[in-house]
């Protein structure tokens, strides 16, 4: 059987050419995808992590830095930034006028209350995310694992109280209860993140009701109103009727401690006077007499005292009269 020749094909010279430069073209492409893609820059808030084959490596600092093209990629995870999730609303555009859009997250805030009422509470969790590997590997889809774990805490925050707690008194406590509830889920989850703060930014009751509880509301600040008047009347009035009474007390003790130093007084003059009777009844009697006298004749004003027949009347007025002048000499 017969050898069938062998055929050669020879391509022209400009074939050869452009083959092996369309050859240099690829090699010179793959090689700069490859240095541009080794290097990559990690922003000052952020921390880069490395993986290789979609396992994890290594971490690196913020700044320029390298990994080996094709086989390594990079997670690029905010560590330093405040990161946050919106209930109930989302946030359109951020600036000095911000503006909310609200239509379409109604069933993230809309809650049922231990008094079996409804009422729509808007909240924000603010996190940091402080262990980047935790974050990527622990939990899949960490953000997302967050939003669950928050929305079911705040139900079940808000399914402990009454309605008119979590619309007015309740809201501090409940934002503070719901962090300490987050935080211990996050960690038992071992997601990496740090719960910085829960804020309640807007409670209302449903839409239907809404009149109703504003007149609660209302009725309610009225009477604390009114409560304060009244706490502030009683502080004025009470405090000057207490010094009233006191110082009619101190009055009264005062009046009671005169009359019985007086008495004790008269007492003790009756008692000295008795034991000088005993003594000279006849000189003591005749003493009593004279300054009793002396006493009662100056307030009698005008009088005129004779003897038995109703002689020597004119001495005795001359007396009285010279008296007189006297003390209106004095006077």
């Amino acid at each position: 059987m017969a050898q069938e020749p062998n055929v050669e094909f020879n391509l022209p010279p400009q074939f050869e050419r452009i083959t092996k430069n369309i050859r240099w073209i690829i090699i010179g492409f793959l090689t700069f995808a490859a240095v541009f893609s080794s290097f990559f820059t990690v922003e000052t808030e952020e921390v880069g992590v490395i993986l290789r084959f979609g396992e994890y490596q290594r971490e690196v600092a913020p700044g320029l830095n390298y990994k080996l093209p094709f086989i390594e990629s990079v997670e690029l995870v905010p560590v330093q930034r405040q990161l946050k999730q919106e209930f109930g609303y989302r946030t359109t555009q951020a600036g000095v006028n911000s503006s909310y859009r609200k239509a379409g997250y109604e069933g993230e805030s809309l809650m049922l209350t231990g008094d079996l009422n409804l009422a729509d509470v808007e909240w924000v969790v603010q996190y940091r995310i402080n262990d980047p590997y935790s974050y990527l590997f622990r939990v899949r889809n960490a953000d997302e694992t967050l939003r669950d774990v928050s929305e079911a805490a705040m139900r079940q925050v808000v399914g402990d109280r009454t309605v008119n707690e979590v619309l007015t008194v309740g809201r501090a406590e409940i934002a503070s209860r719901m962090e300490i509830i987050v935080q211990e889920v996050v960690n038992e989850y071992e997601m990496g993140i740090s719960i910085d703060q829960v804020v309640l930014q807007d409670v209302n009751p449903p839409d239907p009701v809404k009149p109703s509880f504003n007149g609660v509301n209302e009725a309610q600040q009225q009477r604390s109103t009114l409560i304060n008047q009244a706490r502030a009347e009683y502080n004025r009035v009470i405090p000057r009727a207490s010094g009233e009474a006191e110082q009619t007390i101190q009055q009264a003790e005062g009046y009671a401690l005169d009359r019985v130093n007086r008495a004790q007084g008269e007492v003790a003059r009756f008692n000295a006077l008795y034991e000088e009777y005993i003594k000279a009844p006849e000189v003591t009697k005749q003493r009593i007499f004279l300054e009793t006298m002396e006493q009662i004749l100056p307030q009698m004003g005008q009088k005129i005292i004779t003897d038995e027949d109703g002689n020597s009347v004119i001495p005795l007025l001359q007396m009285q009269m010279d008296s007189a002048r006297r003390t209106t000499t004095n006077q």
